[in-house]
């Protein structure tokens, strides 16, 4: 990512528009997740269901307790070991919180790995949706020049801004939900169930 397109990615996002950017996994559409009106174009670019939560980047570790209720202990001790990475860490959220963003009352968050997005949301400076850029149900983006063919059309009308670049794929983040000392992980991907448990007894 050039100096120009980091520019122009903050430029868009201010005015509450969307990015498509390379994580450490696939490529994310980006989005101010303080407004309703830029986490509605993610939900309407990828034709999801909005009872569908959405995972969101922190810009870093202190933006955390912004979002949730607590941080448990359990979540600093995975925090601290993943952090920054592919886990995705949920838990319950403050209220006043979007609901698009929460599921079951949790909010699902990481600090993402070095990446041309986690870049973006570190120099934005606030929470940003971390959607995979991908039609629902479809599989996600790994290169700029699929995520412009896909979001085609959102790209014409200035909606969508794609930054260059190639994300690596494979598994996508582990995802865990922590509720006081209980984990669980609904989701293993990059980092493997028996690290996360290894962290947790």
């Amino acid at each position: 990512m050039t100096p120009g397109e980091l520019d122009r990615a903050l430029a868009c996002l201010r005015q509450g528009r969307v990015v498509a950017a390379a994580t450490e996994t696939y490529f994310g559409l980006l989005a101010d997740a303080r407004r309703p009106d830029a986490i509605g174009r993610v939900y309407s670019m990828k034709q999801r269901d909005q009872e569908k939560a959405v995972a969101l980047l922190l810009p870093d570790r202190d933006a955390w307790s912004s979002l949730v209720r607590e941080i448990p202990p359990i979540a600093e001790l995975l925090a601290d070991r993943f952090w920054p990475g592919p886990l995705t860490i949920a838990l319950a959220a403050r209220p006043g919180l979007d609901p698009r963003l929460t599921v079951g009352g949790n909010v699902a968050v990481r600090l993402a790995g070095p990446s041309d997005a986690s870049e973006i949301a570190r120099s934005f400076g606030a929470p940003l949706t971390a959607t995979s850029a991908n039609l629902a149900g479809g599989a996600p983006c790994t290169v700029a020049a699929d995520a412009r063919r896909r979001f085609a059309e959102a790209v014409l009308l200035g909606d969508l801004t794609v930054v260059s670049g190639q994300a690596r794929g494979g598994a996508p983040t582990t995802l865990v939900v922590i509720d006081g000392d209980t984990m669980r992980v609904l989701r293993t991907g990059q980092i493997p169930e028996d690290e996360i448990r290894q962290v947790g007894m």
